[in-house]
């Protein structure tokens, strides 16, 4: 079944049939943009989103197998402060497991949530972004309508700095116990690390996966609504570097 295709703005979409479909779609223009990127320049870097929503593309991307892994540098968009990278809910553990075993990249810098000083972290990450040129930026959406942690009350579309310690609100905590990351919302952390928003908009080229029909109320937001930090997300409207592929459930909302 080919996918339904339109445009949101300067965004491209397409719907495809279930979330597998949407995830093949979206691992091969990975590789074609990182596989490019590497005859090109020698080298590429990339940002790869975690959670849930993004487990059928991370899968798909398994059989890409033309993709020059051991050339490129993988970096992370959030991370929670105060866990570990052996916590079930880690994005270092995420990363490690579904990202640097099976692919071995070059380099992982993972993004520290443990570090004695936070603020001397988020320097050093966004120092590490700024060395090179990021070729493709992979991302999701939250229930929220937040992209990486960038929860309506924190967002900035013109934030300053790349990286930024934030207070998670509590629709994306109730997203996490909902996904099954921690028992209950006094569980959850209060805080995490994350990417900022003109980090994530910062990269030649981004793509978001985007699957479920939890996520159809912040599709619809996303795509309908106000370009606004009430719906972080709507801003990737405004950028023609973006593509997003979405499967029919997230898509349901949608005219």
């Amino acid at each position: 079944m080919k996918p339904v295709k339109s445009m949101a703005d300067k965004m491209p979409v397409a719907i495809f049939e279930n979330a597998n479909a949407a995830g093949r779609a979206a691992a091969a223009r990975a590789s074609r943009i990182l596989t490019n990127a590497v005859r090109d320049n020698g080298a590429a870097r990339v940002i790869i989103a975690t959670g849930n929503s993004q487990i059928p593309f991370i899968t798909a991307l398994r059989e890409e197998t033309a993709v020059p892994w051991k050339n490129i540098t993988v970096f992370h968009m959030d991370e929670y402060v105060g866990i570990s990278a052996d916590h079930s809910a880690s994005f270092r553990r995420w990363l490690r497991e579904r990202v640097v075993e099976p692919f071995g990249p070059a380099t992982m810098h993972y993004l520290n949530g443990e570090a004695e000083d936070i603020g001397d972290e988020c320097r050093r990450y966004e120092a590490l972004l700024k060395e090179a040129p990021i070729d493709l930026v992979c991302l999701g959406i939250g229930e929220n309508g937040h992209i990486a942690f960038n929860d309506p009350p924190v967002a900035d579309f013109n934030d300053p700095v790349f990286v930024k310690k934030v207070e998670l609100d509590e629709a994306c905590r109730r997203q996490q116990v909902g996904e099954g990351h921690f028992s209950s919302m006094d569980d959850v952390p209060t805080h995490a690390l994350s990417l900022t928003v003109p980090a994530l908009l910062y990269p030649d080229n981004l793509q978001v996966v985007v699957p479920e029909a939890r996520k159809a109320e912040a599709v619809r937001q996303a795509l309908r609504g106000p370009v606004s930090t009430d719906c972080p997300a709507s801003i990737l409207r405004t950028c023609f570097k973006a593509r997003l592929f979405l499967d029919a459930e997230a898509a349901s909302l949608l005219d």
